[in-house]
């Protein structure tokens, strides 16, 4: 195992529709089946890096509700250090609702349900003294992320934004990151920084000067591939990977999670 990594992030349980073809403004569209199946950025970080060997604590908060309690069971039974998720009496565990086409596409809409319920410095504090590696991402509220990454900074940690899903508060959070993971769309958004992490979906990613190709895999879902390919990155940097080597490490998990449906290649049992 390599040093301790801490993702502070969202959990939400993904109803995973799938339909031939997404709809257009207006249309309606039958749906082949539902799934409820697990998600959220933060937890699909931190479960990604956990099955890539890393020793990693999840920040995060659920509902007082039987899937929040399912989640944090099963993220437990899958190597990640749920000590630091908290439960929230007031707010259900956070939603998303996902559109998957026969592509593999997908469209996704989040409700933050008790993700919304974090607070920037509860989230700082909780950030233990060993922690090696810090990850925020954005599906909280951007103050939580710059009181997170700043929190790593101090500690003199590796400090990592996934900068998904991209906002205007992005911008201002790239100088307390010492790494940035994006996609494409993300990359252009934020104003191409020189030095991303750039996702590039079906061609692999590439980071500065180095590139990672993926290989040929059947695709039946991209959700959470970005996650995943995040997940592995960071677990590697903590392994003290170079960054050729993180890089394809976490290209090859990406490019892994397309092969199953849902954003981790497991569910919530019975």
């Amino acid at each position: 195992m390599g040093a301790r990594v801490v993702v502070v992030g969202s959990i939400n349980v993904d109803s995973v529709v799938r339909v031939e073809a997404h709809p257009a403004p207006g249309e309606t569209v039958l749906g082949l089946d539902v799934e409820l199946l697990p998600g959220g950025k933060g937890a699909n970080l931190a479960a990604g890096a956990a099955a890539a060997g890393a020793d990693v604590l999840l920040i995060g908060r659920v509902g007082d509700d039987d899937l929040g309690r399912r989640y944090v069971e099963r993220l437990a039974e899958h190597g990640v250090d749920v000590s630091a998720i908290a439960v929230d009496a007031d707010r259900p565990t956070g939603q998303a609702f996902i559109t998957v086409a026969a592509s593999g596409e997908n469209s996704i809409i989040v409700v933050a349900g008790a993700n919304g319920g974090i607070e920037a410095d509860a989230a700082a504090r909780a950030i233990p003294d060993d922690a090696a590696v810090v990850v925020s991402q954005l599906e909280l509220a951007p103050a939580v992320a710059e009181a997170v990454l700043r929190r790593g900074r101090a500690l003199g940690a590796l400090t990592v934004l996934n900068a998904s899903p991209v906002s205007p508060a992005a911008s201002a959070l790239l100088e307390l990151a010492d790494v940035v993971i994006v996609n494409e769309h993300e990359w252009v958004a934020l104003g191409s920084p020189a030095d991303a992490c750039v996702t590039l979906g079906a061609a692999g990613a590439r980071w500065g000067g180095v590139d990672a190709a993926s290989g040929p895999v059947d695709v039946v879902d991209t959700t959470g591939a970005g996650d995943a390919f995040a997940g592995a990155l960071v677990a590697a940097l903590a392994a003290g990977a170079s960054r050729a080597d993180a890089l394809t490490a976490a290209v090859a998990a990406g490019a892994r999670a397309t092969t199953y449906a849902g954003a981790q290649p497991w569910g919530f049992g019975a």
